[in-house]
């Protein structure tokens, strides 16, 4: 399915928005997720199916100062 991911245009088979972090490998309670620009939250992405031509937002956030 053609999904596009922080801007970038993948071809990737995810399901979910879950197996989607899964398959990029992202990981942690502290990311922040929105799918065509609407937030979802940890506990949906399982329940949040992906569909062909999706944008997918993920945010992580930074240490430093």
């Amino acid at each position: 399915m053609k999904l596009t991911v922080n801007g970038e245009a993948l071809e990737l088979d995810a399901g979910n928005l879950a197996d989607l972090l899964a398959k990029l490998d992202y990981e942690g309670d502290w990311l922040a997720t929105a799918v065509n620009g609407e937030l979802v939250h940890r506990e949906e992405r399982t329940a949040h199916s992906l569909k062909e031509g999706d944008r997918i937002e993920i945010l992580s956030p930074m240490q430093g100062g």
